[in-house]
């Protein structure tokens, strides 16, 4: 008794096999689809596939700051997957560029951030924007970014 078209309740196939050992005693085998070694290499490929896409989408390669005095601030992030992403900040709503500092667990850590203008205040601030926030650089490599900023932003 062996039959190829009967189906699970997710409609894969299933074999049954009647044993015969004596009149008074069968045995009934029901056994379901076999994992086969091409679909295991296929879940495992995908799994790997999508764990690196989700490393390579999210790991930022480099970061960039260009500042034009007389247009703005141009931010971009470069990912390891090739994906960029731009942001431009007129001139005219950039208050300052500063160093600031955030204590987290037990350090103290340093960040680049700009500081934008109120539209109805512009003596007030009305965000704080930081820089470099995946590449996290030391207080040293921010204070030459700093004389830079403001160097230009002196001259505009």
């Amino acid at each position: 008794m062996a039959d190829d078209s009967l189906t699970d309740i997710y409609g894969n196939r299933i074999g049954v096999a009647c044993r015969c050992h004596s009149d008074l005693c069968r045995e009934v085998t029901v056994s379901g689809p076999k994992l086969s070694l091409r679909s295991v290499l296929v879940y495992t490929c995908g799994v790997w596939l999508l764990a690196y896409a989700a490393f390579c989408c999210t790991e930022v390669d480099h970061e960039s700051l260009l500042i034009i005095g007389s247009l703005g601030v141009q931010l971009s992030s470069s990912y390891a997957s090739g994906r960029e992403c731009t942001s431009f900040i007129e001139m005219s709503k950039i208050k300052d560029v500063v160093i600031n500092e955030a204590v987290y667990m037990h350090r103290v850590i340093y960040y680049l951030c700009i500081l934008i203008k109120d539209p109805a205040d512009p003596h007030a601030v009305s965000s704080v924007l930081p820089l470099f926030q995946s590449s996290k650089p030391r207080l040293k490599c921010l204070i030459e970014v700093y004389k830079t900023c403001q160097e230009i932003l002196a001259q505009s």
